[in-house]
Order: C-alpha cells, then sequence, then structure tokens
C-alpha cells in the first residue's frame, strides 16, 4: 500500500491524493491550486504521476480546490471512473464550467495585449469542452453510508462531512496480502450544530487518517454571536449611508448568509425592506442546486423544503445574472447589502463593487470565510491600507469585518473531536492547512496525545505497512 501527496500539502489549496492498493490506483480529489503567486505554474505544472494510468478519482466535494483540475487531469489521459455524492456532481459541473470560462477570458484578454508586442498568445489551462469530457467520466452517484467495491480488494464508504452540500468523507478498507487497512480521508469538514447542514459523521477507528487542518490553530465564535455581528454590521452601515459588500462563496456559504438575513428579517431585527443582491450568476445557479438537493440539509430545513417553504428567498432580494444589471448596483449610494464572489476577491464581481465602496468610510465589506495567503481578502483583512484593483491603488477606507463563525470548516476543537473517533491510527497525516499556523498547531495538539503526525510534503510518498 502506498499513500503519496500531490496537493493541500503544507498548504491549504490544490488539494490531491493517491492511493495504490489492491492493484489500483486511487486518486482522493484533483483541486486547483489558488492564492500564491506560483499558482498558475502550480496548475499548469506536472500532477505527480499519470493520468492515464488512475483508475479511479473518488471526489469529496464540490470546491474549486479539490476539483478544479479534474478537467486537466481528463486532458492529459485520465479514462476512469469519477465517483462522488449527485449533490457534488451537479455542483462540481458548475463550478467547473465556471472556472473554464473564466480561464478563457482570461486567455483572451491577455493574449490581445501580447499579440500588440508581438508575444505569443496565451493558452487557458482547460477551455468548457475539456469540462463537457471530464463529465463523461463521472459515474455512479453514492449515498452517504453506501458500501461499495473498486475490485475484490478495495471497499470504499462516503460519510457526510458537513462542510458544504453533498461534501463527504471517505472511508477505504483495502486488503493487500492477507491483511485489511482502513484509511480514511476527511475531505474538508464541517462544524456540528450548523444552521442549514447535518452535522459531520463521526469517522469509524482505522489504522491511517489524511486530516485537513484549515482552522487547526483557532476556534470560531459561536455562531449566534457571528449572526448578531453580522446584523449589526449591516444597520451600522445603512444608518450611515453606505453599502455592505460581503465577498462570498457561490457554494454553501452564499445559501447560508441568505438563511440567517431571512431568520433576522422575520426577528425583526433588520428592515423587511432590505435591499440585497446576490450578484453571482454561479451563486444563483448554486442555489438552484440546494433546492434540488434536500436530502442534504439538516431535518428541520429539509422538513421545510419538501413542504414548499424556501429558506433562502428574503423579500427584498434580487438576483443579477446580467452584466448590466451588476454595474447598474454600484450607483446605489447606500441602503444595500452586495453579495458577490468569489469569496477570497481573487476574480469575480466582487472586485467591481470593493472598487466602488472600499475607499468610503460610509461603506463596509464583512468576509464571512477563509482567505488563503496572498488573496486580495487576505491583504484586507491583514489590515492592508490599500488594495490594487483592475491596476488602481485603492485606500482601505471602509469598516472591514471578519466574521469567522460563519466558516464551512471545522475549527480546532471540531478537528480534535472529529479524530478521536478513530481510535489511536498508526499515523495520522495532516493536510490543507497552513504549515505555520492551522497544521503545525494541530500536530503539537496530536502529538500531545502521544500520536503519530506526519506533515507530508509534495509529491512526498509513504508506503503503509
Amino acid at each position: 500500500m502506498k499513500l503519496s501527496f500531490h496537493g493541500a500539502t503544507r498548504n491549504v489549496t490544490g488539494s490531491c491524493h493517491l492511493l495504490e492498493v489492491g492493484g489500483i490506483r486511487i486518486l482522493i480529489d484533483c483541486g486547483m491550486f489558488q492564492g500564491s503567486g506560483h499558482s498558475d505554474e502550480e496548475n499548469s505544472g506536472d500532477f505527480g504521476f499519470k493520468a492515464s494510468e488512475i483508475d479511479f478519482l473518488l471526489l469529496t466535494h464540490a470546491h474549486l480546490d479539490h476539483c478544479g483540475r479534474i478537467p486537466l487531469l481528463v486532458k492529459r489521459g485520465f479514462t476512469g471512473e469519477i465517483i462522488t455524492t449527485a449533490a457534488t456532481r451537479d455542483l462540481a459541473k458548475l463550478i467547473m464550467t465556471d472556472s473554464a470560462h473564466i480561464q478563457e477570458e482570461d486567455a483572451a484578454r491577455a493574449s490581445r495585449q501580447r499579440r500588440r508586442h508581438g508575444q505569443a498568445e496565451i493558452t487557458p489551462l482547460y477551455g468548457q469542452i475539456d469540462v463537457l469530457d471530464a463529465l463523461d467520466y463521472f459515474g455512479r452517484n453514492v449515498s452517504y453510508e453506501q458500501e461499495f467495491a473498486l475490485n475484490d480488494a478495495v471497499k470504499v464508504r462516503f460519510i457526510d462531512a458537513g462542510h458544504i452540500l453533498g461534501s463527504a468523507s471517505i472511508v477505504v478498507d483495502a486488503t493487500e496480502d492477507g491483511t485489511t487497512r482502513r484509511i480514511v480521508f476527511s475531505g474538508d469538514l464541517g462544524n456540528r450544530g450548523h444552521a442549514v447542514l447535518s452535522d459531520p459523521t463521526a469517522p469509524p477507528v482505522c489504522d491511517y487518517v489524511v486530516m485537513e487542518t484549515t482552522y487547526g490553530d483557532r476556534q470560531h465564535k459561536d455562531l449566534d454571536t457571528s449572526v448578531a455581528e453580522l446584523v449589526d454590521a449591516i444597520r451600522r452601515t445603512i444608518a450611515r449611508g453606505g453599502n455592505v459588500v460581503v465577498p462570498t462563496f457561490a457554494l454553501e456559504r452564499t445559501q447560508e448568509i441568505l438563511f440567517h438575513l431571512k431568520k433576522a428579517i422575520e426577528a425583526q431585527e433588520l428592515p423587511a425592506s432590505l435591499t440585497v443582491f446576490l450578484d453571482s450568476p454561479m451563486a444563483v445557479s448554486a442555489t438552484q442546486i440546494f433546492r434540488r438537493h434536500s436530502e442534504g440539509f439538516g431535518a428541520d430545513l429539509r422538513d421545510d423544503m419538501r413542504s414548499g417553504k424556501d429558506p433562502f428567498m428574503l423579500p427584498g432580494l434580487h438576483f443579477t445574472p446580467q452584466t448590466a444589471e451588476s454595474i447598474a448596483i454600484n450607483r446605489i449610494r447606500g441602503g444595500a447589502v452586495i453579495m458577490a464572489g468569489s469569496g477570497m476577491c481573487t476574480g469575480g464581481r466582487v472586485r467591481h463593487h470593493l472598487k466602488h465602496t472600499i475607499w468610503r468610510p460610509d461603506c463596509s465589506v464583512v468576509f464571512v470565510g477563509f482567505a488563503a495567503k496572498g488573496t486580495p481578502a487576505r491583504k484586507i483583512i491583514d489590515g492592508a491600507k490599500m488594495i490594487r484593483l483592475y491596476g488602481e491603488e485603492i485606500p482601505v477606507k471602509a469598516d472591514i469585518y471578519t466574521i469567522n463563525g460563519f466558516s464551512a470548516h471545522a475549527d480546532q476543537s471540531e478537528l480534535l473531536n472529529w479524530v478521536s473517533s478513530t481510535g489511536r491510527p498508526k499515523t495520522i497525516f495532516l493536510v490543507h492547512g497552513d504549515y505555520e499556523n492551522g497544521m503545525s498547531a494541530m500536530q503539537k495538539q496530536l502529538e500531545n496525545r502521544g500520536l503519530t503526525v506526519n506533515c507530508p510534503t509534495q509529491h512526498s510518498a509513504v508506503t503503509l505497512k
């Protein structure tokens, strides 16, 4: 049995792990690198394995840093089967299509500039046709707790990770030379007591664990406090005549914020006339997918949806799929909540809204999710006085809020609680975290408990004895 690591090694993005066992090669995720100054080179670089030799890809969930390089994998020769949950399949199609669209637009823009200087044109990492090709390899959709076999030696089970709709941790039972070993891949883990999704399922006792450590060094604020802080930020900003910009991820975070805004309006904590713009075509589509997969929600919310109630629809909610509609929002001087992607401000419409608001002291920017190192969101959160948007240095004068209680990632105590269910594994491999922060803090916590911990480096491999 051999396990190798080809992404999210001592950093947070690009999740990709390869398990070679029972005569087959199994890839766990194939994500895109984001945030660092080297991400373009990392994404176009070598996988660390031959795509044509992979038999199965098990996809934990649909975030870009877990599924974003699947079209490239197919483009480079993958012909195996991609297995995931039904909700993840629908959301991954949306995410990969959007990624291809952005890459094609960026490449076309850069190529126009290069042609004027007699330089070679830029080729996108992959395009729309590559996404369509990749979708042909999505095979069986699996349900949580449904065990299935990859061959006579390898059995797999997806369990609910509680991170986003359809997200899963993956349990692999593999037999070689008469000995069976169990390996659990956490994927990205959510928090218990989530307002929208079910709690993560406790993993079984196992021999090896591959676990994320995004927030391995800190505790989140409790959800009620975070909701109150969001409501207060909106009230204060509207009272002084400004707008609130919420850089948000299209999957889960958008829907959760809409859910809490609706509850606040129903409780008369916010006015029923509150104008909210969901200015993200992808988020609009994702919300429609959420409505199709009520099986992924907590019991109360699931019952409401099946009875016809819409937990994400506000009285003053406006969808703005067209570019002209998005541009028009910036003519509104105050009284609006503008939710737009991307959550890390690396692209998308939120950058336009920041350009129009972040220099205004009467406005606010509210961050409700993780921001990787090197991203504009992280720079603003860390206190940057100026931010570069569309070639212009713009002063940061708006109020900046960071509310981490909405995080879709488990905090330190939740991670420790989750991994405690695995017993005393031979080795716990830590991935998907900043090594200097979340990962090293989690390593210390686990080693203090007498557990063996490995923080793998890129393309490193270990034999699971």
